[in-house]
């Protein structure tokens, strides 16, 4: 075995859900560390969550390409694996396998129309590699260049009476021409210039991101590997085109009294967990029509009820809270009225009527406010339901939670009380027709039984998508679950 062969490169790997990169948090492990199969070695943040990803060989780590805190997109080389260290030390003068520079981002400036770029799907990558979509392998056939028309080994027919097409001769602006008279010798038609271009290291999505901003690439000075360019360098290149303009607008328009200071703002990239709310909550509102309706209930029975049931013996090790009656609410309240559950289906024009219900719960981290859901919620049983939500909070908290728990969401639950908020218009999540936001319990003046009393009081707030639930729908099914926190002991015995 050489010593080339024995090192492994191991790129970001695909972690599924339409996700192509990730940024680096932390590094369980460093240089010169022996690391098994399937041990965790580093801590990645998606768009969704942040996720521990496993050595895909064991061996000793020989080198780490990427930092913390640098996004890379996946396929791409993060560290390097030395798979059979007792074959003894590497040379000194080998440092170990450079990446791969068509993985790191080596794809020059667009080529011309009709030619396949280098890099992409069904063409060549540099250094002659076959380019490959992550996850589906390389082509069985090798990478071919796509010869250019009128040239040797070309395949395209040329008609033989069609005359040349000489294009003029490309001039600099500011040297006249001087014209060169040769009667006797007839000078060669003309040939196509070439136009010279800079080298640039740029991933594709990080090409098109700089042709639908308007950016020159080859004006920038790449921070990435290699000094490839990346998406922050295209989209702060972007920015400092539009501020100059714009900062000197407010220079003539600004008042005197007005205060401009940069080193006293804070500018924070718009990234992971973050990034992926932002956009799907832009989709989500202006795609479906919102509505919300709020409803305030006396839940007094409610938490008496809690209060029963956590001095019950098979409920004393499991966390209860009134979100639990909540969700076992919204859930009993989707056996009365199937059609809440549902999601638009705008390509196939269906109502997609869902027979499970995968419950969201809404959770602030620290990265972002994520809505992981418990699969099928409506088959579990109250204590079932009880240990759910408390494993996917603490989950969340710890920021371990797994894009697979947040995929395939039917109906959710934002708990805003627990910020002493009293109700809200939550936005729905992408694909989902009804949300249902949890006020604060406060204890109020209510009227019951014809008397003023302090009541334990809360506000729900449903916001729908009109396109699915009209509003004798959303009415009926928010009414039933204000019944249930109004006397949920009564409402279990004849729901269920």
């Amino acid at each position: 075995m050489t010593p080339m062969s024995r090192i492994k490169e191991f790129n970001l790997p695909d972690l599924g859900e339409g996700l192509t990169e990730g940024e680096i948090l932390t590094w369980l492990v460093k240089v010169g560390d022996t690391v098994e199969l399937n041990q965790p070695i580093v801590e990645v943040e998606t768009a969704k969550a942040a996720v521990e990803i496993p050595a895909k060989w064991g061996g000793v780590i020989s080198k780490i390409y990427v930092e913390a805190g640098t996004t890379v997109e996946v396929g791409a080389p993060i560290v390097a694996i030395d798979t059979q260290p007792s074959a003894g030390p590497l040379p000194d003068d080998m440092p170990g396998p450079a990446p791969s520079a068509e993985s790191l981002a080596a794809v020059e400036i667009a080529p011309a129309e009709g030619s396949i770029e280098p890099g992409m799907i069904g063409g060549p990558a540099p250094g002659g590699r076959t380019a490959v979509l992550v996850g589906y392998g390389p082509k069985n056939t090798t990478a071919k260049r796509r010869p250019r028309s009128g040239t040797p080994g070309s395949s395209a027919p040329v008609a033989a009476a069609a005359p040349p097409v000489v294009a003029p001769p490309v001039v600099a602006p500011s040297v006249p021409p001087t014209p060169v008279v040769t009667p006797s010798v007839v000078a060669p038609p003309p040939q196509r210039a070439e136009p010279v271009h800079a080298r640039v290291l740029a991933k594709p999505p990080v090409r098109k991101l700089a042709r639908d901003l308007g950016v020159d690439l080859t004006t920038i000075v790449g921070s990435g590997p290699l000094g490839s360019v990346t998406r922050d360098d295209v989209h702060q290149a972007a920015a400092g085109a539009t501020a100059a303009p714009a900062a000197a607008s407010a220079e003539t328009t600004a008042p005197a009294a007005a205060v401009f200071d940069a080193s006293r703002e804070q500018r924070l990239p718009v990234k992971g967990v973050r990034k992926l709310t932002a956009e799907n909550m832009v989709a989500s509102a202006f795609t479906a029509p919102h509505v919300t309706e709020f409803l305030t209930v006396d839940v007094t029975r409610t938490m008496k009820a809690l209060e029963k049931l956590k001095s019950r013996r098979e409920f004393r090790d499991v966390r209860i809270s009134p979100l639990l009656m909540v969700a076992k609410a919204v859930l009993l309240a989707v056996r009365r009225h199937p059609m809440v559950n549902s999601t638009w289906s705008a390509g196939t024009n269906e109502i997609v009527v869902k027979e499970y219900v995968n419950l969201g719960i809404a959770a602030a981290t620290q990265r972002g406010l994520i809505v992981p859901n418990i699969k099928d919620a409506g088959r579990l049983s109250l204590r079932e339901l009880a240990e759910a939500l408390d494993t996917l909070v603490q989950v969340a908290k710890s920021g371990k939670t797994p894009p697979s728990d947040m995929a395939a969401g039917t109906l959710s639950i934002t708990n805003v009380g627990v910020f002493g908020v009293d109700t809200g218009t939550p936005i729905l999540p992408p694909g989902e027709s009804a949300i249902l936001a949890f006020g604060a319990i406060r204890p109020m003046p209510w009227v019951h039984k014809d008397k003023i009393k302090v009541r334990q009081v809360t506000t729900l707030g449903l916001s729908f998508d009109h396109r699915i639930i009209d509003g004798e729908l959303g009415s009926r099914f928010l009414r039933d679950i204000g019944d249930f926190l109004t006397d949920p002991e009564g409402a279990l015995l004849s729901w269920t």
